[in-house]
Parts: structure tokens; sequence; C-alpha cells
């Protein structure tokens, strides 16, 4: 399932967007904000197709060498430990994975070049060589290659990035995210799973869902309270040469601070700092944190913070 910190990441895109947008309506703003977590749930597919594609390279490789004039002792017995990995075999033979990529057009046919790229440099890969090497052919063995094939290969591989930023824009910035999602997923497979094989959903509970809903909508009612909060908070600043961003940052802090009793705000703190230090300036997570700090403490004074449950406010 998309991870709150991702679904907090959407929101924050589509309000930047939002208030850059002079013909603005929150519901075309929200269903971009929808459009974009589908797109997100896209990318999940289009991971999980990936090593089914590069497998299919390697086989379409093997057969060719077979259909030599003169083969070779090695083309014909080929070593086929990577073709025949059973976690792979699983993918391609998910239902469910078949089904979702069907119904919304998701294959790498226009991307054969780059399969055929990745499929070389996995070849060229130490965890390759050793895979194809090790004495041991366990399930476990596979799964743990197919965990690395992602972690290893595809996380750091920087034409992937720039093959996902051309195919779509709203991929920029959560492939890291979906990475996760994709490993998480194969860690969840086991040895006796059918076609039938559930993949992660959606969202992880309608409460995500209206997690997100929620946090975009009182974002933008509460938006005047909010920045009248902030300005009285940064005095010796100009709010005009605050990085729009952090406004932004500390608004959604505090939406999720105050509208949803079951989360700590220590969760929230911790969170918004961390999307801080990848979509706001150097300095702005240990600005946002000063700051931050002192409305949270001014809101609990008059009592506008309410938990319940395990969230307590003073995690903070």
């Amino acid at each position: 399932m998309i991870s709150r910190r991702l679904l907090r990441v959407k929101v924050l895109q589509v309000l930047y967007a939002y208030y850059k947008n002079q013909d603005r309506t929150i519901a075309n703003a929200e269903k971009e904000l929808f459009f974009s977590v589908g797109k997100a749930y896209d990318l999940y597919h289009y991971l999980l197709l990936l090593i089914v594609d590069v497998a299919l390279v390697s086989e379409r490789k093997i057969e060719k060498s077979r259909e030599k004039i003169i083969p070779s002792h090695q083309d014909l017995n080929p070593n086929t430990r990577f073709i025949d990995n059973a976690v792979i075999k699983q993918l391609e033979e998910n239902i469910q994975l078949k089904a979702y990529a069907s119904s919304n057009t998701i294959n790498w046919t226009d991307q054969e070049d780059y399969v055929r790229i990745l499929h070389d440099k996995l070849m060229n890969s130490d965890l390759y060589r050793e895979y194809m090497n090790a004495e041991t052919c366990t399930y476990s063995d596979d799964k743990k290659f197919v965990e690395k094939f992602y972690t290893h290969i595809i996380a750091a591989d920087e034409d992937f990035y720039g093959v996902m930023e051309e195919k779509s824009i709203y991929w920029n910035d959560e492939v890291e995210f979906i990475i996760s999602m994709v490993v998480k997923t194969i860690k969840g497979f086991s040895k006796d799973d059918d076609v039938y094989a559930s993949l992660l959903s959606l969202y992880k509970d309608k409460d995500d869902e209206l997690y997100v809903k929620t946090l975009f909508r009182k974002a933008i009612i509460n938006h005047p309270e909010h920045l009248e909060l902030i300005k009285k908070n940064t005095k010796n600043w100009d709010l005009e040469r605050i990085a729009y961003m952090d406004i932004l940052i500390m608004e959604l802090a505090l939406t999720e601070i105050k509208e949803f009793e079951s989360v700590p705000v220590k969760v929230s703190f911790n969170e918004y700092l961390e999307i801080a230090k990848f979509y706001s300036t150097g300095n702005s997570s240990n600005f946002i944190n000063g700051i931050l700090d002192k409305m949270v403490q001014e809101l609990k004074e008059k009592g506008g913070i309410k938990k319940v449950g395990r969230g307590l406010i003073d995690g903070k």
C-alpha cells in the first residue's frame, strides 16, 4: 500500500500547485491529488513487471543461441537458473498483476532498449554471478536475488530514473518509495503461493484514503488561520523571504497535528521534518523545527490539540 509518507508528499505537491495556479479550484486540485496517488500505484506494477521482462530478454538470448547452425556445448546446456527463478515465475503468472497491467496498459514494450541495457548490466553484476554460481538453489535464494535486483541494481541505476521521469512527470520523486513497496511484496511471497497471491493494495485501509482527502481539504480550509499563526511566530523574519515550501510544510504539519487525533504529535513532527530535508532548502528542517515547536506549544496551552489513545500530545 502507499505509505503515509508518500501520501503526505503527494498532498504537499498538489497544494503547492494549487496555490501557484490562479485558476485553481479545490475540486480540480483534489482530482489531481487522487490521480497522482493512482500513478504511484501504476509505478508499483511497472516495477513488478520489470524483472519479468529482463528475464524474458535472457530467455530469448538462450533460445537464439540454441538455434545456431553449430551451437556450442554451452549454447545447448545453458545455466537457466535466472529464467527459472521461482519468484519471477510467480510474478509472471500472478493474476492480479496481469489484470492490472492489462486494464491500465502497463508494460515495457516502449522501453525495450532500456530493458536490454538493464539486462546486460545485471549480467555483468556481482549479484548475478554469485547467484548463478551458488551451490544452493532454494526458493529463499531466488527471493533474495529478486529483492537485491531492486535494491542494488534498480535503485542505483541512473538510467532507470531518467526513463521513469520520461514516462511520467508524477514519478520524479517517488521511485524509492515504490521500490520499498516492491521489496515488501517480494518479502511477503512464499513458496506455496499460487497465481492468486495478493499484491499490496493502493491504500492500507479506508482510513488512509480518508486521511489523504481530509489532510488536503483541511489544509486549504485552515490556510488563513495557519498563515497568521506562522506570521506571529516568525516576527523576526520577512514572511515573503521564507521559502514558500517551508510555509506549506508547516501548514500541513499543523493540519495533521490538529485534525488527526490518533496520530501522535511526535510522528507528525518527524515526518514533516524529514519531508523538508528533501523538498525545501538546506536549512529548512532546523528552521521548521524551531517555528513548529513554538506553534505546537501555543496550541497545546490553548487546548487546540486533542489526542486519543496512545497518541499523546507531549511526545515532542
